[in-house]
């Protein structure tokens, strides 16, 4: 008999948590899962998801990432009547709001089996205090009722040990994975500049990344306008869009480069290996994380990555290997190690050499084994 499994995000945004939660529900096998999936109805991955055979589908509209008490309660309820309606054996859950609700209704509901990535989390360094312990304490409480605690990185496991929220050692490593042969330069060189209005003798530095706090877009905009003080010879390129895009055209506005940066807006997961071909330097400006995908999709390029040491990034980008680190908001270290590698084609080829021999951890296929053998592992102690 298939046992079934659920799994509930808040939304379907174009993001590493949105991705990977797809990418388990396309790969595990239908001989052994009867697959279902809870979210928000809306996100550039919904027709994604429509795509994945024989998986149920469940469309919960008041299910949001905001905190709107009376569409997080009716969210709860919807939630709670889909697994007493579904009775699935197991419910994983991923991201904050989605994470809280989804395990609370799955306990209401009696299902036996509930695992939860974190993400990242939806508490952090730069709220208010208050805001952040309330959080924690959400967190905490819904730790008891979950049956495994899953991590996308070492940093985030360790925090959520000091914090109470897990014991030690008591969780599950499970990468954001992606397929990495997918993201193989290509001999065919930059072919999408022309298309992106970008001359061929320009170096491109991108950012991959929604427009949101946590990814801190404008420092992006801050790092270009001190590089270009030194040099006209590159081209900065923004793949994503949200909710901090009028901030991120006013910065730019603000600076007078406009012609120096390009804004592509949202991609389809499908051209994204075509973006990064198109690049010479990746550079994430994130204040915090879990362990963001766009590291091991930029060392399978090929490409150096500079970033902030938010989350786990050391787990994937070693410092003056593969990339340079610095603390959030440090523009002008990361200015400096744009023109470093701007400067040196020899240090960036090396670099990105480096970063795709260390990607083989992040393949997707290791990443759902792991996780099937911790849901196998629970339903045969349940026989």
């Amino acid at each position: 008999m298939k046992a079934k499994v659920f799994h509930v995000i808040t939304h379907l945004e174009l993001g590493g948590a949105q991705k990977i939660t797809l990418m388990t529900l396309e790969r595990l096998p239908r001989e052994r899962y009867e697959l279902g999936l809870v979210s928000g109805p809306e996100g550039l991955l919904v027709d994604w998801a429509n795509r994945l055979p024989a998986v149920t589908r469940v469309w919960v509209p008041h299910l949001v990432r905001e905190v709107r008490p009376i569409k997080d309660i009716l969210a709860l309820i919807q939630m709670w009547r889909v697994f007493r309606r579904e009775r699935p054996i197991l419910v994983h859950t991923h991201c904050p709001k989605a994470g809280i609700l989804g395990r609370w209704a799955a306990k209401l509901a009696g299902v036996p089996f509930i695992f939860h990535t974190f993400h990242g989390f939806g508490f952090n360094d730069f709220q208010n205090p208050l805001v952040r312990q309330f959080y924690v304490w959400l967190e905490r409480i819904t730790s008891k009722i979950t049956t495994a605690h899953v991590f996308v990185s070492y940093e985030n496991a360790e925090k959520a040990e000091k914090l109470g929220l897990i014991r030690r050692g008591e969780w599950i490593l499970s990468r954001s994975g992606i397929v990495i042969d997918e993201y193989t330069p290509s001999p065919l060189g930059r072919t999408k500049l022309t298309e992106w209005g970008i001359s061929q003798d320009k170096l491109v530095v991108g950012m991959v990344a929604c427009f949101k706090p946590e990814k801190a877009p404008t420092d992006f905009i801050d790092i270009a306008a001190r590089v270009l003080e030194h040099t006209s010879g590159v081209h900065f390129v923004m793949a994503g869009d949200g909710e901090l895009r009028p901030a991120v055209e006013a910065r730019i506005r603000q600076h007078g480069i406009d012609r120096h940066v390009t804004l592509l807006g949202w991609q389809n997961v499908e051209v994204m290996p075509e973006i990064y071909r198109n690049l010479d330097i990746v550079v994430l400006t994130s204040l915090w994380e879990g362990l963001p995908r766009v590291f091991p999709e930029a060392m399978a390029s090929s490409l150096p990555v500079i970033a902030t040491e938010a989350g786990g990034a050391r787990e994937a980008v070693v410092h003056g290997e593969t990339g340079f680190l610095f603390k959030p908001h440090d523009v002008d270290g990361m200015a400096n190690a744009v023109l470093t590698l701007v400067a040196d084609a020899d240090l960036r080829r090396k670099m990105g050499l480096k970063g795709r021999e260390r990607v083989r951890e992040f393949d997707v296929s290791t990443a759902i084994a792991g996780l099937e053998s911790a849901y196998r592992k629970c339903l045969e102690n349940s026989r």
